[in-house]
């Protein structure tokens, strides 16, 4: 029988996903990245997950791209191949519960754009990044080339597509790519919390809030005003708005239900 390559396990209104191809560190496998964009897109039906937190097993994040299996495919397989990382990484996109990014030890190549396409990302203090494409003639894909510009500058971004040098975790995380950063053995913990704390918020408006986000790299000014507005009227109407108010008046802490 075939070991699973992607686990999942729900605590509370957290659903953890878990790449598990540690004896490759985590490489990208058809089934994984299949899997991967099913489950995430199958949150939408599971009123009761929250929030979603991605990590690895064994000593990564994940590596990417599978090296091994690298030049065997047709020109075809690979437009195939990458077209289905893409579609996970819409899926992400589009999600509207928060996806965290718990990153230990290397995040590679695809490994660093999935962790990038996440809306927020936690990562060991001694883990490294690296967008590898370059060592084998390629160029990044996954929506690298689209996320990490608008985050470090097109001239870093630049710098590590052509390089494929190793970044810390700790610069990224004082270039504000990485939200927090943890000893590794405070990682899954400290994830963790973040997770439960944002299951238990007003999910509709984080939902909303991750679309303006998104929106906001190719709108108009006049646009995302307008955007706001309609949300915003949208949004007073949920039950989580109503309950926030309700909470403030009565200086208590707000019960969310996700409505």
């Amino acid at each position: 029988m075939l070991k699973e390559h992607l686990l999942t396990e729900v605590k509370n209104n957290v659903l953890i996903v878990t790449l598990n191809r540690p004896e490759s560190l985590n490489a990208f496998s058809p089934d994984m990245i299949s899997n991967l964009t099913k489950t995430i897109t199958d949150v939408k039906h599971k009123p009761h997950i929250r929030a979603v937190v991605i990590k690895g097993a064994g000593r990564s994040f994940t590596a990417g791209g599978d090296v091994k299996s690298m030049g065997q495919a047709s020109a075809g397989q690979l437009y195939d191949h990458v077209g289905k990382m893409n579609d996970c990484i819409l899926a992400m996109d589009s999600s509207e519960v928060p996806i965290i990014a718990a990153v230990h030890g290397f995040a590679a190549g695809a490994g660093f754009n999935l962790a990038l396409a996440c809306d927020l990302i936690v990562a060991s203090d001694d883990s490294q990044f690296a967008m590898s494409f370059s060592q084998v003639g390629l160029i990044s894909d996954g929506g690298g080339s689209y996320f990490l510009p608008k985050l470090v500058g097109p001239h870093l971004a630049k710098q590590l597509f052509f390089s494929a040098e190793p970044i810390s975790a700790e610069r990224l995380y004082q270039l504000g790519v990485i939200n927090y950063l943890f000893p590794l053995n405070q990682l899954e913990e400290e994830t963790l919390k973040l997770a439960d704390n944002l299951a238990n918020g007003p999910t509709k408006a984080f939902g909303m809030m991750k679309k303006l986000v998104s929106h906001s790299f190719t709108a108009t000014l006049d646009e995302m005003l307008e955007q706001e507005r309609i949300t915003q009227t949208l949004m007073a109407s949920t039950e989580d708005h109503i309950e926030g108010v309700a909470a403030f008046k009565e200086k208590r802490k707000p019960d969310f239900t996700g409505n």
